[in-house]
């Protein structure tokens, strides 16, 4: 099976070796997103909530870019340096997300790049 390799210049740029997401058949891989401004590669000004919707903005951009929408997301993955924070996760998510929603996984790490608070990653299941 070929794959396809998604890039978008309304994401952040990966910051290592890796691509933005890969696509296997009807299936694309998101690789994390962390709140990056794309324009400035700098972590967003603001508070968790800033954090969590430039997170969702990126995985958004790069859903987009392979031809998919956020409601593709079948395996949505959160990483959180703060689980306290994981109620403000769920509330906007819905702001993201509709029924019937993603399988989901939220984990507690010590760090994440950069210094972020939040991390996230996906897989998409595209019609073919």
């Amino acid at each position: 099976m070929a794959k396809q390799i998604i890039h978008t210049d309304q994401a952040p740029e990966a910051i290592g070796p890796y691509s933005q997401a890969v696509r296997a058949g009807d299936t694309v891989y998101l690789s994390g997103q962390i709140p990056l401004d794309p324009a400035t590669m700098s972590l967003v000004d603001g508070d968790m909530e800033a954090q969590v919707r430039r997170v969702f903005d990126n995985l958004q951009a790069v859903a987009r870019a392979a031809g998919g929408e956020l409601a593709d997301i079948v395996k949505l993955n959160i990483y959180l340096t703060d689980l306290t924070q994981f109620p403000l996760v769920n509330e906007l998510m819905q702001a993201y997300f509709t029924e019937p929603y993603p399988a989901r996984a939220a984990i507690g790490v010590a760090s994440l790049p950069k210094g972020a608070e939040v991390e996230m990653d996906a897989v998409m299941a595209l019609d073919v």
